[in-house]
């Protein structure tokens, strides 16, 4: 395991969302099906304190589709960020 938070971890071979759907299932992302990675810093109108969920309907945590970005927030963005930098396709 490169990364465990007990959210969010990361393997060698893809992203792990814990609790992913409102019962409490997980999502395992290959690294390959991640098209793209975007930081935002999150304040209290765009998430901080959001436990499940959307602020926005264009950004949601932990859910996934055509018309919404999933969002995740691990405890050390630093860390997921280059995991995934390091294991991107592109």
């Amino acid at each position: 395991m490169l990364y465990d938070d007990g959210r969010i971890a990361c393997d060698e071979s893809r992203l792990v969302v814990r609790r992913y759907y409102p019962w409490g299932g997980a999502k395992s992302i290959p690294y390959a099906s991640i098209r793209s990675v975007t930081r935002s810093p999150l304040t209290g109108l765009t998430g901080k304190w959001r436990i499940w969920g959307s602020s926005d309907f264009v950004h949601w945590s932990r859910y996934a589709g055509r018309r919404v970005l999933p969002t995740i927030t691990p405890d050390d963005p630093d860390t997921v960020a280059r995991i995934l930098a390091e294991h991107s396709t592109s």
